[in-house]
């Protein structure tokens, strides 16, 4: 790949990362409820399912699904479902953030805090993968910008789909970190927490019933 082909599609990632949608707005919501070690771990389970999508991209897969249009709605209507689910448990969330564990070296806390972490990687995963419009977004993209006089398709979409998600952790990086000083700020005040706690309910119940309005 050419470093002006390179350039231009980093410069692409950057500002579409940069550009309000379901995924950045759920990092923001996560963040601010449970701090920033929450929202990079759910940024690094949306990055994993970025990878998915790009595989599927380079052998054919998303090209096939997008001849399938009831299995796109069925897996579009799933992540609709998804998202109201962690609506209705982030709006009846205990007031203390999930993340506010006493330091030390302990190994029941470190035990605790993987135990924490996990859903949290797994939620960021299905968000992404549920989400067909983004498979069908990266088959529209990325063959854009492959040149057949540089090579093989195949390394040239994977070097595409590393730079997405480099970009994506950059940018999503930067909104959970500033997203965590608010929680930080709020650490201890139960009444701010619940009303952070029902404010990420209603955007995630948005984002549902927005999906849920595109079938």
């Amino acid at each position: 790949m050419s470093g002006d082909t390179a350039l231009a599609f980093w410069s692409l990632s950057i500002w579409l990362a940069l550009t309000p949608g379901p995924d950045n707005m759920f990092v923001m919501a996560q963040s601010v409820q449970s701090g920033a070690r929450s929202g990079w771990v759910v940024v690094l389970g949306l990055c994993m399912g970025l990878m998915v999508h790009t595989t599927a991209v380079a052998l054919g897969l998303a090209a096939a699904l997008a001849s399938m249009p009831r299995a796109l709605q069925a897996i579009q209507l799933l992540g609709a479902g998804y998202l109201l689910y962690l609506a209705w448990g982030a709006w009846h969330a205990p007031a203390a953030p999930l993340q506010a564990l006493e330091p030390g070296p302990s190994p029941q806390r470190e035990s605790a805090r993987r135990g924490s972490l996990w859903p949290l990687w797994r939620r960021g995963l299905f968000m992404n993968l549920s989400n067909p419009k983004v498979g069908l977004f990266f088959l529209a993209l990325l063959p854009q910008f492959v040149d057949p006089t540089q090579g093989a398709a195949v390394p040239q979409i994977a070097m595409l789909g590393a730079l997405f998600m480099l970009a994506t952790l950059l940018v999503f990086g930067s909104i959970s970190y500033f997203a965590g000083k608010v929680a930080d700020v709020i650490r201890g005040r139960p009444g701010i927490q619940r009303v952070l706690a029902r404010l990420s309910s209603v955007v995630l119940a948005l984002l549902g019933l927005r999906l849920l309005a595109t079938l």
